[in-house]
């Protein structure tokens, strides 16, 4: 009988050992101060952490101004996706909002992502970034990812 019992908890140990992992590079995209009518377009990389495909099933914003697109493709192991969201700056004030992402990872099917921010005719102008800046944000959107996916292997 203890044999039986340890065969049992060895293979769903197994089972949910190998299975479809989504992590994401960021949970949060803080857009900072900004103008009224600025891009509000950002990106959110998930990564399949697990040994099977993921596949997103719905990407639903917690109200009309935001607006999620994304692949219903599956997402093979190792591999990654972009979500687009889009933000309706056009309306003024402070904003924080949440986004649900449905997925077939058994332990996470509902993860929760935000975006906030503040549209204030007295920002700033946006300065455009260097080409080197651009380097920096690349390589560290990429190192960010890595360590995400790195995290979410302990």
């Amino acid at each position: 009988m203890k044999k039986l019992i340890a065969g049992i908890a060895l293979f769903g140990t197994f089972a949910l050992a190998s299975a479809q992992t989504i992590t994401f590079d960021k949970t949060t995209f803080d857009y900072g101060t900004i103008k009224p009518s600025a891009d509000g377009t950002r990106f959110f990389t998930v990564t399949n952490t697990g040994d099977k495909p993921l596949i997103l099933s719905n990407v639903k914003p917690s109200c009309g101004c935001t607006t999620p697109e994304f692949s219903q493709d599956p997402i093979m192991p190792g591999k990654s996706a972009k979500i687009k969201v889009g933000y309706n700056t056009a309306l003024n004030g402070p904003f924080n909002k949440m986004i649900e992402v449905f997925s077939n990872d058994p332990a996470n099917s509902r993860s929760v992502i935000y975006i906030k921010g503040n549209v204030d005719a007295n920002a700033p102008e946006p300065k455009p970034l260097t080409a080197e800046e651009q380097k920096a944000a690349a390589k560290a959107e990429k190192k960010a990812a890595k360590l995400a996916k790195k995290a979410a292997a302990k």
